[in-house]
């Protein structure tokens, strides 16, 4: 994966798949401490303790479509990569937390990619899920809540085309505005 943006997205999906109700990711630029933050957080089943421990080695995962679990163990690799780190919190029933920091000016560090189109695509393959999405650069924030949008949309759906262009279009306009 090229971009930091579709490892998020892969563990957006690992959220979605342990049954998760809410997802909050938050991604934070401090140019002035030169980091680059990453938080994925969901309320889905959660892992128990020997999981957490091996959730980022490439052959282990939970699925039984495939032997292999790559998402979190490339995550890892780009994070130490770019002199960061990645750590993962999580118990049985009380969702899990991934958290990567990268050094943001790092040569070596992927580039975050269109965050617009991630959330887009998490949006219309997870409808019934809550979203709440920050990004943070030199303390200016924009926030997407599903959550909050939902009464507006007067019964339409979070994943009807019109409604993923509205997101799509809000998140490109704010996150061009973060970057002057």
């Amino acid at each position: 994966m090229e971009d930091l943006s579709l490892h998020i997205l892969d563990i957006a999906e690992n959220a979605v798949a342990a049954g998760a109700r809410n997802l909050c990711i938050d991604v934070t630029e401090d140019l002035a401490r030169d980091i680059l933050s990453i938080v994925i957080a969901d309320d889905g089943r959660g892992m128990s303790a020997e999981a957490v421990t091996r959730a980022a080695d490439p052959f282990f995962t939970t699925r039984t479509t495939r032997r292999v679990g790559l998402g979190l163990a490339l995550l890892r690799e780009a994070a130490t990569t770019a002199n960061g780190s990645m750590e993962i919190h999580s118990a049985p029933g009380s969702g899990t937390t991934v958290r990567a920091t990268f050094q943001l000016s790092h040569i070596d560090r992927k580039p975050l990619g269109s965050m617009a189109e991630t959330i887009m695509a998490l949006v219309a393959v997870a409808a019934e899920i809550d979203i709440h999405y920050t990004r943070t650069r030199n303390g200016r924030t924009i926030v997407l809540d599903t959550k909050e949008m939902r009464p507006q949309l007067d019964g339409t759906s979070l994943n009807s085309v019109g409604v993923l262009g509205i997101i799509r279009d809000y998140l490109n306009h704010e996150e061009n505005s973060l970057a002057h």
